[in-house]
């Protein structure tokens, strides 16, 4: 048996191909009912093409992972099921693939897991895909033994590497790190009041940091009211037209821009009428939008502070080198685990042999005791040689166990194993009695 992977990615295909093989919705578990197909066999006689077969889909990436059967060529029985599943042939898309087996295949889960091989370095969702693709195929039962455990180790790495390195802290989004500097700027931001001017994805990213922080008191200002309803209830913030912008900035201490429109929104000579009624509170203005959104000479008023987009860049690209720098730390998590894989891939060899050298000592130990037992009229003479039948078994069986699975781990299990068969006859139960 050998594990594979199949797939592609951002860095393999553009994003007119990726978006072919996205599976939304119902998607994914009709995609692995098309899968079982494989992993089930076609006839009771007929061997499965593939033994298990787990799907990744997300936005930047298409991945089968398997255990392949007996054809010659692993992979033809994925691109397969990726004919049936997309009727665009493989084999006109081949170049956008990848193929990977064994080791190769189990370090890049691993990474992917941990964000190593994201387009973001690091970026928190993919730990969370990798545990759905692993739960759906639970539940479309095209999981068995190898995948449970290489998926299983892969979430580990994907937790460890965010608790023990820093691949996942340090901001790398403008949206979050313009959040992370007004909370620099104003101290804790739990009981400010903050307005979003806009509602694209620039803004919704700004209000998730915001609610991260559990602000409170955000109002979402944007030219389309039901844009601002509709991201307002996204992150539990409060709509405003835009007729009541002047309104909002009396009432904000921080305003994050973050529209698409063509040229500037807030003038110096609209704030400063209403600057009075904000009796020199002061207000940030933290401008996210290319071309700005708030006029730069807004500066010059007392009380009044202004960072645009190119403050944060900096910012941004410190994040990302940080998180570039945990990338050799992340390795040496998934190497480790990539060993302790293997070693339990090896301990498979020699479980068999030590389950039946168990039972063939218990059942010889037992039929002897139990022959002594019957002869003691003593009750506490009898429980104490039933306490020494199951003493005796397990430091008789402790050394022999132990090495065995030393041996197997150095990757020499199967000759003592098979040692060990022979010697205690453990082909032929029947001849221990």
């Amino acid at each position: 048996m050998s594990l594979i992977l199949f797939g592609l990615n951002h860095r393999t295909a553009p994003v007119e191909l990726r978006e072919q093989f996205t599976l939304t919705g119902c998607g994914l578990p009709m995609a692995l009912e098309e899968l079982k197909a494989f992993t089930s066999g076609g006839s009771s006689s007929e061997a499965p093409r593939l033994r298990e077969g787990v799907v990744l889909s997300t936005c930047n990436r298409f991945e089968v992972y398997a255990v392949a059967g007996n054809e010659k060529d692993k992979f033809t029985p994925i691109e397969e099921f990726l004919n049936r599943l997309q009727g665009t042939p493989v084999e006109e898309l081949r170049h956008h693939f990848y193929r990977m087996e064994g080791g190769e295949a189990i370090k890049h889960l691993m990474r992917v897991a941990a964000g190593v091989d994201s387009m973001v370095v690091g970026e928190p969702q993919i730990l969370g895909q990798v545990n759905e693709a692993f739960r759906e195929a639970q539940a479309a039962r095209t999981l068995g033994t190898i995948l449970t455990q290489v998926f299983n180790r892969a979430i580990r790495v994907g937790k460890r590497a965010r608790t023990e390195t820093d691949i996942g802290r340090y901001t790398t989004s403008v949206s979050h790190a313009a959040v992370q500097l007004a909370e620099n700027k104003m101290g804790s931001l739990v009981d400010r009041h903050v307005a979003l001017i806009g509602a694209g994805d620039m803004a919704e990213l700004a209000g998730r940091a915001l609610r991260d922080r559990d602000v409170r008191k955000i109002a979402v200002v944007n030219r389309t009211h039901s844009r601002s309803v509709a991201l307002a209830e996204q992150i539990r913030a409060r709509p405003m037209g835009w007729h009541q912008l002047n309104d909002v900035l009396v009432w904000a201490d921080i305003v994050i821009t973050a529209t698409d429109a063509p040229h500037t929104l807030i003038f110096a000579s609209e704030l400063e009428p209403i600057l009075p009624e904000r009796k020199g509170r002061a207000l940030l203005f933290v401008d996210i939008a290319i071309p700005r959104d708030v006029e730069p000479e807004i500066a010059e008023f007392e009380n009044v502070d202004i960072h645009d987009i190119d403050e944060l860049k900096s910012v941004v690209s410190a994040g990302m080198e940080h998180r570039r720098a945990a990338i050799p730390q992340v390795n040496a998590i998934v190497d480790e685990e990539v060993n302790s894989y293997y070693d339990w891939l090896r301990s498979r060899d020699v479980t068999p042999v030590i389950v039946d050298l168990r039972g063939a000592i218990t059942r010889i130990i037992g039929t002897e005791v139990d022959d002594a037992i019957r002869h003691l009229e003593d009750p506490n003479d009898r429980e104490i040689v039933e306490r020494l039948k199951h003493r005796v078994t397990k430091k008789i069986l402790h050394h022999p166990s132990s090495r065995l699975k030393a041996f197997a781990a150095d990757g020499n299990g199967t000759p003592y194993a098979d040692a060990i068969r022979q010697l205690f006859v453990l082909d032929d139960l029947d001849d221990t009695k």
